[in-house]
């Protein structure tokens, strides 16, 4: 299973380190666009999908990607992101072996990096896309621990190197793929402005 981790697209709570550039409406559209991507790329994979979403699951944007892509959607809940991806992958494995997080950050993502990610996890617990910029992509599991994401500071250019040390400790093993870019900052733009095929986003003059 492939679950794409999404918050809903309300201008001023979404790509905010964007907004000086895009304006708050734009980046809001852009994000939407980013969702839609994550999702197409997913729906391409080998594996089930599952859209989970914040804040709540009856945003209208929400339920339009549902019904566009027939896929079901979930609530992330409460929690910080590593409570709620911990939550999500467990749930997801209660009825599937193995079972990915991507978010929608990162349109380089393709349905074969997912796939080879879940492939990884047959001689691997957990395996990782990182990011560019410190972070990571996408993680998948067989195999999940109560702490695997204890003591992670979300949001920092260390995510990766604390992620590591964090499965280190419960003893879940590691695979790692090469590091892809993610949409963040307004130095992404230039490359995502020249992603083939384009995003379907139309940029402000």
């Amino acid at each position: 299973m492939v679950i794409v981790f999404a918050k809903a697209p309300v201008p001023g709570s979404v790509k905010t380190r964007l907004i000086p550039t895009l304006g708050a409406n734009h980046a809001a559209m852009l994000h939407a666009a980013l969702v839609e991507r994550a999702l197409l790329t997913a729906a391409r994979s080998q594996a089930d999908v599952l859209l989970a979403c914040t804040p709540s699951v009856d945003e209208h944007f929400f339920i339009e990607c549902g019904e566009d892509f027939d896929i079901d959607l979930t609530s992330q809940g409460e929690g910080d992101l590593g409570e709620r991806m911990l939550r999500a992958l467990n749930a997801a494995l209660k009825s599937h072996s193995r079972a990915a997080i991507v978010g929608a950050d990162c349109p380089a993502v393709t349905a074969r990096h997912i796939d080879t990610a879940l492939a990884a996890l047959s001689t691997h617990d957990v395996s990782i896309i990182p990011a560019e910029d410190g972070g990571y992509v996408l993680i998948a599991a067989r195999r999940i621990h109560a702490a695997m994401f204890a003591g992670i500071a979300w949001g920092t250019d260390t995510v990766m190197a604390q992620q590591r040390r964090a499965l280190a400790a419960v003893g879940l093993s590691l695979h790692e793929s090469a590091p892809l870019w993610d949409v963040d900052r307004p130095d992404d733009l230039a490359q995502l402005k020249a992603l083939k095929p384009p995003l379907a986003y139309s940029w402000p003059d």
